[in-house]
């Protein structure tokens, strides 16, 4: 398919998971603090999200869930309210690392007055900060329209037959930005359909009967039976 044709077909495929989930549960939403945006995007790496809402929970309940208390916890206190997000003590150390970058600049609205491409790189550079977490918090916390390609991105559209060549992240980041609406609401709710329907249903096992992409899926057609 031609870019125009992927763009099309993308449109499709984000109106049917916005019309079968309730995207308005993604746990990111509009008014979610920013501290809480990073912290969860660090958090769930090698993670399910529930254990990160176990790890903020503690936080929050520690009164250390603001950028002051976190710096003051010494860090063996704050890898013990992190266990449940696993590897307590890298996590503290990354946790700490990325609110240093934010008081550095004197909170996350200096921070995310950098230009993108200064504010990406700067991101980058923090410990525990890979594309993909810093693509995260650009696109929920600074709020700036930019892609995020994650696993569940390359399952769901492998299997809908559609896709860039190569694996690499930067080439599905610019395949995916060269063909998604430049809004921010938009990208931002088609990261979380993604994530949703692969949660729920294009799972490693995909529930193909549940799926509201099934008519659009060249794998749902090869492997599905054919009806008479």
């Amino acid at each position: 398919m031609s870019a125009k044709e992927d763009a099309v077909f993308l449109q499709a495929v984000y109106e049917r998971l916005s019309s079968h989930y309730d995207l308005d549960r993604w746990h990111w939403r509009p008014e979610t603090p920013a501290l809480d945006i990073c912290l969860g995007a660090v958090l769930v790496q090698h993670t399910a999200w529930t254990n990160v809402e176990r790890a903020l929970a503690n936080l929050r309940d520690a009164h250390c869930l603001a950028l002051e208390a976190l710096a003051a916890l010494p860090e063996s206190e704050l890898a013990l309210l992190l266990r449940p997000a696993g590897t307590p003590l890298t996590k503290a150390r990354r946790v700490r690392a990325l609110v240093e970058l934010v008081g550095s600049h004197g909170g996350f609205e200096g921070l995310f007055a950098l230009p993108l491409p200064a504010l990406r790189e700067a991101l980058l550079a923090t410990p525990g900060v890979g594309p993909e977490t810093a693509d995260v918090i650009l696109l929920y916390a600074a709020r700036r329209p930019v892609i995020v390609h994650d696993a569940y991105t390359t399952r769901l559209l492998r299997r809908l037959g559609t896709g860039p060549e190569g694996e690499r992240y930067d080439t599905w980041r610019g395949w995916l930005h060269s063909r998604l609406p430049d809004a921010l609401e938009a990208r931002q709710r088609f990261h979380a359909g993604i994530v949703v329907h692969c949660k729920e249903t294009c799972r490693a096992k995909p529930r193909c009967g549940a799926c509201p992409l099934v008519e659009l899926c060249a794998f749902a057609a090869a492997s599905m039976p054919v009806r008479a």
